[in-house]
C-alpha cells in the first residue's frame, strides 16, 4: 500500500494527521473503522486527523506505527531493530552492486550467498508492512538480482524458483513509478521464464519491455533475450525482427554491454536458428567472427551451443571437442544448467563418453552446491 505515491508523499511528511487519512483512502475505511483497527474510540481519531489531539507518548505512538505496518522512524520514535535495519538499508545498494559484479565475472554462488541475507531481512520487514518506498525498491532489487543469480546457479529442475523471485520483483516494479527499474526488471523475469520453461510468456514479458522507453544499448539487451526466447517458442518472424534489431544497436551503442555485445548475438542467433530447425544457417553464423565474450559464463554458453550446432551438422569431432570444453568450464563455474545442456547435446550426438563424464561433473556439483542454495 506505501509503494502508492500518494500514500508515499503522505509518509515523506512525517505528519500523523496526514499518514491516517492517506491510510484510509488506499484502505477505503471510515474514520470509525480506523478506529477499529487501531483500537481507539472515532473521536480520538477524529482529533487526531485534525490536529487537535496527538499521541505524544512513544508506546501510542509504536502502537499506531505496528497498527499501519509503518517504520517507526516516521513517527518519530525508534524500534529496538531499527538501527541494524537502518544500517542494513545504508548499504543495501552497495551489496545489489558487488553481487552483480560478481555474477557477471562468473562467482554466482558468491552472489547468491551476498544477496539472501539482505532478501531475508527485507522480505521479513515486508511481511511486517513496515516498508516506506524507498526501501520497497530496495527490496524489489534484491529479489531480482537474486532471481537472476538463482537463475545461473540452480539446475534446471529448480529455475522455476528464479521465475518466481524476478516475479516478485516484478510484482513491485509495476507500482513503483520507475520506468527504467520497470524495463530491467521485464527483461530479466522474461528472461528466467524461458530457462523456466515457458518461452511464450518470456516473448510477452520481453516485448512489453521492448515497447518502453530505453536507452540503445538497454533496448538492445531487451530485443537478446527476446531473440532466444521468440526462437525457443518457434516464432521466425519476431526472432528475425529481434536479431536484426540487436544488430542496429549493436552498431549504434558504445561500450561492451554483457547482452549486447557480438560474441553473444553470435551465440543467441545461432541458437536461435537451430531451435527454429536451421542447423546449417546456425553453423554458418558460428563460423563467423565470435569476439569475445563480456563474462564468463557467456563463453560456457557458446560452448555449448557449438556443440549442439556441431552435432546437428553432422560434425561429432568438432562437438565432441566444444562439449568437453563445455563440460570443464561449467564445473569450474559452477553452472549446473549448462552442464544439463551439453549432456544433452551429447546424448542427441551420440557422444556417450562426453555424456558420462557430464553427468559425473554435475553430480560433482550437485554435491557442492546443495548446502548453499
Amino acid at each position: 500500500m506505501w509503494s502508492d505515491p500518494a500514500a508515499a508523499a503522505a509518509l515523506t511528511s512525517g505528519d500523523l494527521a496526514t499518514i491516517l487519512r492517506a491510510y484510509r483512502a488506499a484502505n477505503r475505511l471510515s474514520q470509525e473503522a480506523l478506529a477499529a483497527v487501531l483500537g481507539y474510540d472515532k473521536s480520538y481519531v477524529a482529533m487526531i486527523e485534525t490536529r487537535k489531539r496527538a499521541p505524544g507518548d512513544v508506546a501510542g505512538r509504536r502502537h499506531i506505527a505496528r497498527a499501519l505496518g509503518l517504520p517507526f522512524h516516521l513517527l518519530g520514535v525508534t524500534d529496538p531493530d531499527d538501527a541494524d535495519f537502518a544500517a542494513l538499508v545504508q548499504f543495501g545498494d552497495s551489496v545489489i552492486r558487488l553481487a552483480e559484479i560478481a555474477r557477471q565475472s562468473g562467482r554466482v554462488v558468491e552472489a547468491v550467498n551476498e544477496l539472501w541475507p539482505l532478501a531475508a531481512r527485507l522480505e521479513a520487514r515486508a511481511v511486517e508492512g513496515r516498508l516506506e518506498r524507498e526501501t520497497l525498491l530496495l527490496l524489489a532489487s534484491a529479489r531480482l538480482a537474486l532471481g537472476v543469480s538463482l537463475g545461473t546457479v540452480l539446475p534446471e529442475e529448480r529455475l522455476t524458483g528464479a521465475a518466481v523471485w524476478t516475479g516478485k520483483a516484478l510484482v513491485l516494479a509495476r507500482h513503483l513509478d520507475d520506468e527504467v527499474f520497470l524495463v530491467t526488471t521485464l527483461r530479466m523475469h522474461g528472461n528466467e521464464l524461458r530457462k523456466a520453461g515457458r518461452p511464450r510468456a518470456a516473448v510477452a514479458r520481453l516485448q512489453h519491455a521492448a515497447a518502453l522507453p530505453a536507452t540503445t544499448a538497454a533496448h538492445g539487451a531487451t530485443l537478446t533475450l527476446l531473440a532466444r526466447a521468440a526462437g525457443d517458442a518457434g516464432l521466425p518472424d519476431q526472432f528475425a525482427d529481434a536479431i536484426d534489431g540487436c544488430r542496429r544497436r549493436l552498431d549504434a551503442a558504445a561500450g561492451d554491454e554483457l547482452l549486447l555485445n557480438a560474441f553473444t548475438l553470435r551465440e543467441v542467433h545461432a541458437r536461435g536458428l537451430l531451435a527454429l530447425e536451421r542447423p546449417h544457417d546456425a553453423r554458418r553464423v558460428l563460423d563467423g567472427a565470435a569476439g569475445n565474450p563480456a563474462a564468463p559464463q557467456w563463453q560456457v554458453i557458446e560452448r555449448v551451443t557449438a556443440g549442439e550446432v556441431l552435432a546437428a551438422t553432422g560434425d561429432h569431432a568438432g562437438a565432441e571437442e566444444a562439449l568437453t570444453q563445455a563440460i570443464a568450464a561449467a564445473e569450474h563455474r559452477r553452472l549446473p544448467h549448462q552442464l544439463q545442456r551439453a549432456i544433452r547435446a551429447a546424448g542427441h550426438g551420440q557422444l556417450p563418453s562426453v555424456a558420462r563424464a557430464g553427468r559425473s561433473a554435475l553430480q560433482r556439483l550437485r554435491g557442492l552446491l546443495s548446502p548453499a542454495v
